[in-house]
Order: C-alpha cells, then sequence, then structure tokens
C-alpha cells in the first residue's frame, strides 16, 4: 500500500534495526518489507499459480496496452471525476493519487471534470498525457535507481508539476498550486492551467468558510494580503 517499502541487504550487510514486517533470505542477501506509520494496511499474497493472480487481479486497464478506443471506453464506462476514475484499479493500472495528478495537469484538465462530460479531444488529450507521463517518470526512476536497488522510494519529488507542491508555483504557468484534502489523501492541481482560474472546494476547510471561501485565483490572492493572511492562516488552523 501507500506506506509499504521494501529494503535489499547484500550477503555481509547489517540488517536495519527498523520493524519488518516480513523477512526473506536469499544466498546473496536478505529483502525485508516495512510499513510507515501506524495504518498496517500492508498485506502478502501466497498464490499457487497465475489462476489464483489473476482471482485478485481488480481488473484495470493496462495504459500502454490499450489504444485510444478502449482507453476511452473504460474512462465512461462509469461517470466520475477524473481523479477517481484515474486512481480506481478496477478501471486503471498502475496510476494512483501522485501520478493521477500530474497525468490531469499534462492535459489540463479539471480533477473534477466529470468523465461523461469529456469531449472526444479531451479523451484523446488526456489518453496522451497519462502515456507520456506514466513513460517519463519510469524511464526517470529507472534511471535514478541505475543498477541499485531502488530505496527512498517516495510520491514525492521536486520534479514534479503538482503532485505535492501546494503553495508552490506551477512550473509551467507560476500560479501558486493548490489542493483539495480528503481522508488521508489529497489532489494537486493549477487553477490557471486546468480550473479556468476557479479554486475547486476544500471538502473540510470550505464548509468552515461557507461564503467566503475564495472561489478565484484573484479573491485568493486577495485573501493573502497582510490583514487576510493571517485571518487565512487561523481558519486553516481552525479547520485542522
Amino acid at each position: 500500500m501507500i506506506a509499504g517499502r521494501l529494503h535489499w541487504f547484500a550477503g555481509g550487510q547489517k540488517i536495519s534495526g527498523r520493524a519488518a514486517l516480513a523477512r526473506f533470505e536469499f544466498e546473496n542477501g536478505t529483502l525485508t518489507l516495512t510499513e510507515a506509520g501506524s495504518k498496517r494496511r500492508a498485506s502478502l499474497h501466497v498464490l499457487a499459480s497465475a489462476a489464483e493472480l489473476a482471482r485478485i487481479d481488480p481488473g484495470g486497464l493496462e495504459i500502454f496496452d490499450a489504444d485510444l478506443a478502449a482507453f476511452g471506453e473504460r474512462l465512461t464506462s462509469e461517470s466520475h471525476t477524473l481523479k477517481r476514475a484515474l486512481t480506481d484499479p478496477h478501471l486503471f493500472s498502475g496510476i494512483g493519487n501522485a501520478y493521477s495528478d500530474e497525468i490531469l495537469h499534462r492535459a489540463r484538465l479539471s480533477p473534477v471534470t466529470l468523465t461523461r462530460a469529456l469531449t472526444p479531444a479531451q479523451i484523446a488529450q488526456l489518453y496522451q498525457a497519462a502515456r507520456v507521463t506514466l513513460a517519463e517518470w519510469t524511464e526517470r526512476l529507472r534511471t535514478q535507481a541505475g543498477a541499485q536497488f531502488p530505496e527512498g522510494v517516495s510520491a514525492f519529488r521536486p520534479e514534479m508539476a503538482v503532485h505535492g507542491r501546494f503553495g508552490l508555483p506551477c512550473p509551467v504557468c507560476a500560479t501558486t498550486v493548490q489542493r483539495i484534502r480528503y481522508a488521508q489523501n489529497e489532489t494537486n492541481y493549477c487553477p490557471h492551467c486546468q480550473t479556468q482560474g476557479r479554486i475547486l472546494a476544500d471538502r473540510a476547510l470550505s464548509r468552515l468558510l461557507k461564503d467566503d471561501w475564495p472561489r478565484t485565483v484573484e479573491e485568493l490572492e486577495r485573501l493573502r494580503g497582510p490583514p487576510g493572511a493571517a485571518t487565512l492562516t487561523r481558519i486553516k488552523d481552525q479547520g485542522r
């Protein structure tokens, strides 16, 4: 799951003292599984055959195995927001929270747009953005790891355009990146590039602010003036 990590210790190397949920010993080293935090959502499955593996496959479409028609059919098979659709493993395989933000930013689409509201041109735009984004990041992470075991795995990378960059400038237009927080996740987006300047409602904070919730980038910037900045900070703190 999100906080699960695999660590490799070559033969003769001292194994980390961190608590391991599982340890696999080989002739040339040891592989451990750890999980950060206290949620304990990681799980291991021991399967006897490919048929058994298929039984727990959620069935998400593999982006690189699908043409535009198959992608569009799967995307519009249910009416969801784009963010939800891209992160649903029953619809698409291997995207997740971080890369869905990056894909939507590249496609210049709002995360809350409904799948069935897209035009054919927008579906094609999203399809291309998904393939290019995932290919670029696969190559980048392989290059960074080189021949070494990939330690330091994280969904937050400084090279990302919007994911994990709330409050920082968009690399395309310099507009401040915004976010929608929910449960343990958040959606990051650029208002200028993706939502025609609209600030999307944060479920918790917008309920607290009600009519004072900024609807546009311009309104938000006014709130960030000397008096408003302090007020907005206090409101955010109360919302937590």
